[in-house]
């Protein structure tokens, strides 16, 4: 799409009986990489099927698409991700990218016995992250006694591909998780606010920096409201599936959007929150015009934001608009 990397989003497996979903897993996998797409977001959480078969499904359909999986210390040993990457690259020959999850739904982690509290969590993803970058690193044995996790000459094999090593991710909505990109490397992903509330401040202290948003464009933009409209619903049940998420959630970014005024929510504008605040989606979304959703898209470039992950897209065509979006974003950051 740009020099910007894009990402879309995997579908998930509740969607979907399972003949259905496999294909529907190919299909938005072949779509995105047609489209220029750097990579594709694979969820986990404990209703889905695992992130890592899902991305051998994906790796096998495409050329060179690189799935991006969410991972969490609490499912797996550092090791175990480690050899995922590996093995993928030795397999494949393929990229992986790393999207390290500190936490998740909190009855997930109740069920899992893991009552950490929300900044402690980051503390142990760091320890988790440096591990697993220690043994994809060159092949030598990895030593390492933290608070959390404890090796000794523990060794990787087969080691990974060179030109593999993974990209990293991590939420940056909260200064816990700023931190952790900081200490291990990865880009901060936010769940942003209206572009102009970085035009003075820019992005945080991290030096890579990305946005989950997303996009539906159109030539004209009452025809995108329209679609916007008509695929998002006002929907009260949803509303209150919401409420009742919010209570339960120690989210920092989750209760950021949920506490953002109703302003936002208006066709004056292309930031829309209603997909997210009627739980049909967990990330905000611009609608309007090409031109309209190209300037938002440019002023998060122009504040430092050069990472983005889209929404699921619901068909090939979607991605071709929002393609157009990024092209027309892209030739507007470098004049």
């Amino acid at each position: 799409m740009s020099s910007i990397e894009v990402f879309s989003t995997c579908p998930q497996s509740t969607s979907a009986d399972i003949e259905r979903y496999i294909q529907n897993v190919i299909d938005v996998a072949r779509w995105s990489e047609e489209q220029g797409c750097k990579g594709i977001l694979v969820y986990a959480d404990n209703s889905l099927v695992d992130p890592w078969l899902v991305s051998q499904t994906i790796i096998g359909a495409t050329q060179a698409l690189c799935p991006l999986v969410a991972v969490q210390p609490i499912y797996m040993h550092p090791y175990t991700v480690a050899n995922m990457v590996s093995s993928l690259g030795y397999l494949y020959g393929r990229r992986i990218y790393l999207n390290m999850v500190a936490g998740g739904f909190k009855n997930d982690l109740a069920a899992l016995n893991d009552l950490t509290p929300h900044d402690r969590r980051y503390d142990r993803l760091i320890e988790y992250t440096l591990v697993i970058k220690s043994l994809l690193a060159d092949g030598s044995p990895v030593s390492y006694k933290g608070e959390f996790y404890e090796v000794d000459k523990l060794k990787l094999t087969p080691p990974l591909p060179r030109g593999l090593f993974p990209g990293i991710f991590v939420s940056g909505s909260s200064d816990a998780g700023l931190a952790a990109a900081e200490a291990i490397g990865a880009t901060a992903v936010k769940y942003p606010e209206p572009p102009e509330e970085y035009e003075t401040k820019g992005t945080d202290r991290v030096s890579n920096s990305g946005v989950r948003v997303g996009i539906i464009a159109r030539e004209d933009s009452n025809e995108a409201w329209r679609i916007a409209h008509e695929r998002f619903p006002e929907d009260r049940k949803g509303q209150v599936t919401h409420q009742l998420a919010m209570k339960v959630s120690d989210s920092v970014w989750h209760k950021q959007l949920s506490e953002m005024p109703d302003k936002t929510e208006s066709p004056d504008t292309p930031y829309w929150l209603v997909p997210f605040k009627n739980y049909k989606t967990f990330c905000p979304y611009l609608v309007g015009s090409y031109d309209q959703v190209a300037r938002e898209v440019k002023r998060y470039i122009a504040a430092g934001y050069e990472t983005f992950i889209l929404d699921i897209p619901p068909s090939e065509e979607e991605l071709r608009h929002i393609g157009t979006v990024f092209k027309l974003a892209s030739v507007e950051a470098q004049r």
